[in-house]
């Protein structure tokens, strides 16, 4: 995983948006490990908080980019492949967005985060910053 991890970090095309797709993929998947993790990362490269706060209803929010829009939609549908699986409209847009190797980029950091997400959800990993004791 750590491989994997340094492999797609280093093909990151656009830091702001691979901490928002690294959000909503962990939202979805119900990790407040990475959640606390990635919001503080986000923050700290200057994402903004009304954007952080939306991002859960980033369709009825004007604060994203045709492009995020994109990669989000992207984000969902390979997140919730098993029960949604990737419509043609989607496939088109993000291809629309992000040229061949960014496709390629963005979909293996979907899957490398939903991968952390599995592992730190089973394994009921819980971020220090998000234990009881520290709120």
């Amino acid at each position: 995983m750590l491989a994997l991890q340094a492999r797609v970090d280093a093909e990151c095309f656009d830091p702001a948006l691979y901490e928002l797709v690294k959000i909503r993929a962990s939202q979805l998947n119900g990790c407040a490990f990475c959640l606390e993790l990635h919001a503080r990362e986000a923050r700290a490269a200057g994402e903004s908080e009304a954007r952080l706060h939306l991002l859960a209803a980033w369709r009825e929010s004007p604060l994203y980019t045709a492009r995020e829009r994109a990669a989000l939609a992207w984000t969902e549908a390979v997140t919730l492949l098993a029960t949604r699986g990737v419509s043609d409209d989607v496939y088109d847009e993000v291809c629309r967005w992000f040229g061949d190797h960014e496709v390629v980029a963005l979909t293996l950091a979907i899957n490398t985060i939903n991968s952390w997400n599995r592992l730190a959800v089973s394994f009921r990993k819980i971020h220090p910053v998000a234990q009881p004791s520290a709120v």
